[in-house]
C-alpha cells in the first residue's frame, strides 16, 4: 500500500463512490430527472436545467496545463476551501489525528479541522526572521497522529514566501508519516515557481491552488488540489458529484484561453507595481508603523493605531482587513492592492505625506 494510502482514514480508503447519472451528452438525457425545459434567461452552452459533467475532462485538461502536471494529478474543486475541507475527510479520524500549521496562517486550515473533531497544533512562525520557520523546529514538532501539515506560501496574512529548502526538508522528513500541503493561492505574485513540479519526488505532497486570486475568478469559486494519483482517486470519492457549477466551469474555460491568460499576466504585473506604490505611500502615514515585504497581492501593515486606521479607511470609503483576532498580530491590518484609484483613496484617508 502507498504512504497516501496508509495515511488516510480505513473507511475512506475503502468507500465506494456515489454512482452519478452516466455522461453521454450525445444522448437524450432521460436518465438524471432533470427538468427538460431550460429556465429563462439560461445563457449557458449546456443549459443550467442539466446536472454539469463531474470533473469535466475539458477543464481538468486546462488546469493541468495551466499548473504543468499530468490530468491524472488534478482534482477541481470549489476553491482551494474545498481541497482543505477534503483533505480534512480523507485523513483525520475525530478525536484521534490532528493537523500542525504554523501561525498565523489562513483560517480554513483549523475550521476544517476541528469540524472534522480533530486537533490543531500551532507552530509559530519567526517574526523576527520575517515570519520564516526552520525544518528542524517543524519536524521535531511532528508527533503520531499529525496526519496533515498545512504551509501557505506564500503565506496568508503576512504575505512572506516561506524558504524553498526548508519545505523540501520537511517534506522529505515526513514521508510516510504526514502529508505536507503547500497552499500556493498566492504564488503567481511572488518571483517563486510553483512547487509542483516536486509531485514526482514526494507522493506525500499535496498542493493547492486557486484562480480565485491572479485570475480575477473569486466568484467563479475555482481551485485545484494537485497530489499523487492515488489521493485524486480517493478525493473523487469523497467530493459531491456535482460540485462545480456549469457557469463556473464555462466562465474557467473561457479564461483559460490564450488571449485571456495573456491579458491576466499584464494585470498581474500592473497590480505588482501598484503593490510598490502602496507600500511606499502607507510608509509615510503617520498612523503606520512598518510595512513587512510582499510576496502575494496584499500588504501586512503594523499600526500604531489599529482603531483609528480602519476608522479613516472606512470614512474614506475603503475597507481592509483588521487582524487582531490572531495573537501574533495585535497591531495589525492586512490591505489588498487595488487599482490605482482605489489605492490612492486610501492613502489619502489614512494621512500619507
Amino acid at each position: 500500500m502507498s504512504d497516501v494510502l496508509d495515511l488516510a482514514r480505513p473507511e475512506i480508503v475503502a468507500l465506494k463512490a456515489y454512482s452519478h447519472a452516466a455522461w453521454l451528452p450525445g444522448l437524450t438525457r432521460l436518465h438524471a430527472n432533470e427538468a427538460p425545459w431550460r429556465p429563462s434567461g439560461d445563457s449557458s452552452a449546456l443549459g443550467l436545467n442539466r446536472y454539469p459533467e463531474p470533473q469535466p475532462a475539458a477543464l481538468i485538461a486546462c488546469l493541468a496545463e495551466l499548473y504543468k502536471v499530468p490530468a491524472t494529478r488534478v482534482l477541481a474543486t470549489r476553491g482551494a476551501d474545498e481541497a482543505i475541507d477534503l483533505l480534512a475527510r480523507i485523513f483525520l479520524r475525530a478525536g484521534v489525528d490532528s493537523i500542525l500549521q504554523c501561525a498565523p496562517t489562513f483560517g480554513m486550515y483549523q475550521v476544517a479541522a476541528r469540524i472534522q473533531g480533530a486537533a490543531v497544533i500551532e507552530l509559530p512562525l519567526d517574526r523576527e526572521q520575517g515570519w520564516n520557520i526552520d525544518a528542524r523546529s517543524l519536524l521535531a514538532a511532528w508527533r503520531p497522529g499529525i496526519k496533515l501539515i498545512f504551509l501557505c506560501s506564500p503565506n496568508n496574512p503576512t504575505a512572506n514566501l516561506l524558504d524553498a529548502g526548508m519545505l523540501e526538508a520537511v517534506c522529505a522528513g515526513l514521508q510516510g508519516r504526514a502529508m505536507v500541503v503547500i497552499d500556493e493561492a498566492y504564488i503567481e505574485w511572488s518571483e517563486s515557481p510553483s512547487l509542483a513540479t516536486w509531485l514526482d519526488r514526494y507522493q506525500n505532497l499535496v498542493i493547492l491552488r486557486t484562480l480565485s486570486k491572479a485570475h480575477a475568478l473569486a466568484g467563479a469559486r475555482l481551485g485545484a488540489m494537485l497530489a499523487a494519483p492515488e489521493l485524486i482517486d480517493m478525493a473523487k470519492r469523497v467530493i459531491p458529484p456535482y460540485a462545480l457549477t456549469q457557469s463556473s466551469i464555462e466562465a474557467v474555460l473561457r479564461a483559460l484561453q490564450p488571449a485571456q491568460l495573456a491579458d491576466s499576466k499584464l494585470r498581474r504585473d500592473h497590480l505588482l507595481a501598484e503593490r510598490e506604490y502602496l507600500r511606499r505611500g502607507l510608509e509615510t502615514s503617520p498612523l503606520v508603523a512598518k510595512v513587512w515585504p510582499s510576496d502575494a497581492n496584499f500588504l501586512l501593515v503594523d499600526c500604531h493605531d489599529v482603531e483609528r486606521f480602519m476608522q479613516q479607511s472606512m470614512a474614506g470609503g475603503t475597507i481592509v482587513r483588521d487582524l487582531r483576532a490572531y495573537p501574533a498580530l495585535p497591531h495589525s491590518v492586512r490591505v489588498s492592492v487595488g487599482t490605482h484609484q482605489e489605492n490612492t483613496a486610501l492613502l489619502a484617508s489614512v494621512g500619507h505625506s
